[in-house]
Order: C-alpha cells, then sequence, then structure tokens
C-alpha cells in the first residue's frame, strides 16, 4: 500500500494527418493472433503484456473468423477511444467484422438513432447520472445492511454472487428503470445468456433475449399510473413527442428493447465487478484491514479495485469510419479494432509498479469507464454502488473469506465478462 504517486503520463500522440493517413500501412509480420487466447484470466494477462510490449497494435483473429486490430498500451487506447472516427454504433452494422456474435438485435442497437432524435437518449443519461432519483448512498447501503443481514441469519457459507452481489445491483437496476424488484429478479435468472461469445448466436441467448423483453414489453404497455421510474419517463416524452409529431418510429418495442438492454448491461456490469473486487480484497487481507481503519479510503480503494480487476475480456470494440494511424498501424476504413482494457490499465508507461495493489495510488486514469464521447454515463453510480457495498462487508463481516481453497473459484467459460460462478464464502 505505497503512497508514491504515479509517474506523469505521457503526453497524447498527435492527432494524424492527412498525409500520414495515406501512408500505407506495413504489412502483418506474421499470421493474426488467436483472440482471446484460451483460458483467460491470467492466460490473458500474460498475452496482453506481451503483446504490448512486442506489438502494441496488433493483428488477431476473433472467434467469428474475423480479424481485428488489437491495442493493448494506454496511450493507444485512450487515443482510439476518444477518437471519433471510430465508432462504438458502426460495431453493430450488418457485415462489418465482429468480436463475436451479437446477441443483442443489431436493429435495436441500430434504432437508438430514433431515440436521440426525440430527445429521449438525455433522459437515459439523466436516470443513469449521479443523482439519479430516489438511488442515494444511503439509499444503497441501506440495501447492503439488509442483504448483509440476510446473509448472518442463514449463517455461512454463503454464495455472495446469489445472496448480496445479484440482489443489490438488481435492486439499483430495477429502482432506476421502474422494474418490481420482486419480478426483477426474474430477469437475473438467465441474464449470462445474454453475454455469450459465440461465432453465431446461441440458440438460448435468442430465447433469453425474447423472454426478457417479453417481460419488459408488459410494463411499457401497463398503464401509467402503473408505471415509474424510467419506463414511465420514457412512455411520456414519447408520448409528447408523437404529439408534436417528433417522436415517428418510437414504438412500445424499440422501448422495451432499450430499457431491457439497460437492464442486463447495468446489473451484469455492477455486480459482476463487485464480485471480481470483493474477490481482490480477500487476497489482501492487510488492505481490508486498513479500510477498515480508515472507512473514507474505500472510493479511492474502488479506483484501484477498478484498475487491477479482469472482468470485461475480449476488448472493447470499434469500427473505423475511415483510415486511422495507430501507432505504427494504420487502421483501414471499416476494418474493426479491439481496445483491450487490461493491457491499458496495465501499463507501465502509465502506472507505476502496475501489478501492485496499491490502494494511494493517486492520479488513477484508468480505462475501465471507457473514455471520450462514450465514457459510461453511469460511472458515478457505479462509484457509489461499489463503495456502499464494499464498505459494508467490510464493516460487517471482517473475517470474510473464501469457502473454497485458494484457486478453486471458477470463472464461466465462453462469455464476454468473465463471471465467478460462484463465489461461497465464511465470515
Amino acid at each position: 500500500m505505497s503512497t508514491t504517486a504515479d509517474a506523469t503520463p505521457p503526453a497524447p500522440p498527435p492527432a494524424p494527418s492527412p498525409e500520414l493517413s495515406a501512408t500505407p500501412a506495413a504489412a502483418p509480420s506474421a499470421d493474426p493472433v488467436e483472440w482471446p487466447p484460451a483460458g483467460h484470466g491470467e492466460a490473458l494477462a500474460a498475452e496482453c503484456a506481451r503483446l504490448r510490449a512486442e506489438c502494441p497494435v496488433a493483428r488477431v483473429r476473433t472467434p467469428t473468423g474475423d480479424e481485428a486490430w488489437l491495442v493493448t498500451g494506454y496511450a493507444l487506447a485512450k487515443q482510439v477511444l476518444e477518437d471519433e472516427r471510430f465508432s462504438l454504433r458502426d460495431a453493430a452494422k450488418p457485415g462489418v467484422p465482429r468480436p463475436y456474435a451479437l446477441t443483442i438485435p443489431p436493429e435495436i442497437v441500430n434504432a437508438m438513432g430514433t431515440m436521440n432524435n426525440a430527445g429521449l437518449h438525455e433522459e437515459v443519461l439523466r436516470a443513469f447520472g449521479p443523482r439519479s432519483g430516489p438511488v442515494s448512498a444511503r439509499w444503497l447501503r441501506e440495501r447492503a445492511h439488509g442483504l448483509v443481514d440476510a446473509m448472518v441469519e442463514e449463517g455461512a457459507p454463503v454464495d455472495l454472487r446469489a445472496r448480496f452481489a445479484e440482489p443489490y445491483s438488481a435492486a439499483l437496476i430495477c429502482e432506476i428503470l421502474g422494474l418490481p424488484y420482486e419480478e426483477g429478479l426474474r430477469l437475473m435468472s438467465g441474464l449470462d445468456l445474454g453475454f455469450l461469445t459465440s461465432p453465431v448466436v446461441p440458440e438460448g441467448s435468442a430465447a433469453n433475449w425474447g423472454k426478457d423483453f417479453a417481460f419488459v414489453l408488459r410494463h411499457v404497455r401497463a398503464p401509467r399510473e402503473e408505471q415509474r421510474g424510467l419506463i414511465r419517463t420514457l412512455c411520456e416524452l414519447r408520448d409528447e413527442a408523437e404529439r408534436a409529431r417528433a417522436g415517428a418510429g418510437l414504438s412500445d418495442e424499440l422501448l422495451a428493447a432499450t430499457v431491457t438492454t439497460l437492464f442486463m448491461a447495468g446489473v451484469m456490469s455492477t455486480y459482476v465487478f463487485l464480485l471480481h473486487a470483493t474477490l481482490t480484497l480477500i487476497r489482501h487481507p492487510r488492505a481490508v484491514e486498513h479500510l477498515r481503519e480508515q472507512p473514507e479510503k474505500v472510493p479511492l480503494a474502488v479506483e484501484e479495485l477498478m484498475r487491477v480487476t479482469l472482468p470485461i475480456g475480449e476488448g472493447l470494440p470499434r469500427i473505423a469510419r475511415t483510415d486511422v494511424r495507430v501507432g505504427d498501424v494504420l487502421v483501414r476504413e471499416g476494418e474493426l479494432v479491439l481496445v483491450c482494457v487490461e493491457g491499458a490499465n496495465f501499463d507501465p508507461a502509465q502506472f507505476t509498479d502496475p501489478e501492485r495493489f496499491d490502494l494511494d495510488r493517486a492520479p488513477n486514469p484508468h480505462l475501465s469507464f471507457g473514455a471520450g464521447r462514450h465514457f459510461c454515463p453511469a460511472s458515478a453510480l457505479s462509484r457509489v454502488h461499489a463503495s456502499e457495498a464494499l464498505g459494508v462487508l467490510i464493516e460487517r463481516l471482517p473475517g470474510l473469506r473464501l469457502a473454497l481453497p485458494a484457486g478453486q473459484a471458477e470463472l464461466t467459460k465462453g462469455g464476454c465478462k468473465r463471471v465467478p460462478e460462484r463465489v461461497p464464502v465464511l465470515w
């Protein structure tokens, strides 16, 4: 837990000039690397480190058979994420190279422009922003305490995923969206199926999307007086836009698909990070003791936990909208770029002694929330969500530890999120 500050971040690379963009790219010196490496986890971290040192913009082949450029260094990753010539939305278009088959129907992603035109996108950002209505730090803390109360009453061992992380995150997202908590838990049963990586859409993913979509659609079509949260806000704004003849295309189906997507992404991101963060703290008991003595440092610890945990997987996809130079490589229009956040967050050119888990690391400009236009709008809320949960666990369960022997906690395979299958704990 060193207090040494990070080295001064390197200056970002200059924007490429038209002359640079016209320069022919060098041919790859070897066959594309199969990506992601088998085993994920430690294998992924080791391969990221190797590529970052030897070939920071590497040619890779994804499970779909498509080729892509993998970016593993911090400065280049930040460049790609901030450069609007690299598009997130275009990654859902038909015919483009993919890291894996889309499990969310591409027409849903492409229809989001209709929401932008009617001004509904701003309401989504506001709902997940730092002041998201009834969801306050106190609200989150009370839910965390209630879940720990139930764990203590049940008695150890308890699966931290099923008894704490999943219901805690589901409560947050349900409250924001306006879904009933008890019924919203039903959406958790097949949540992992929405994040499978495969060359084709697995049958289970398609069936799970249809089931969850139909469930949310019933709430979108409910009488206004029975609705609440973002569902009611979006429906009311859609009605106003239609009366002003500015809401063409904003169907019940589109709103339901949007809410379904927000639920899946919101719950999955928050509970998976919370599990990885807890496992990291369990492996660092001195850090836990330090945080118990100085609980005001928990938010700072959350930043370091966001840097060192490895839940994302293959990389953040972007499609080049024109020819763009990234490092020594000219990425051609239409090519896929994968930003390996894990590689960037462990780049020694940006972070002093990056392998060290340092509670006092500051500044800590990790890329776990992305960067640029697509910086995660729920970053502030996610930080509070994690800080309150971890603070309660540290306070209430001082002896928290895994009930499994070291190294036997299994991660789900074949997903774009590395999810601990179960986390049985003692205290």
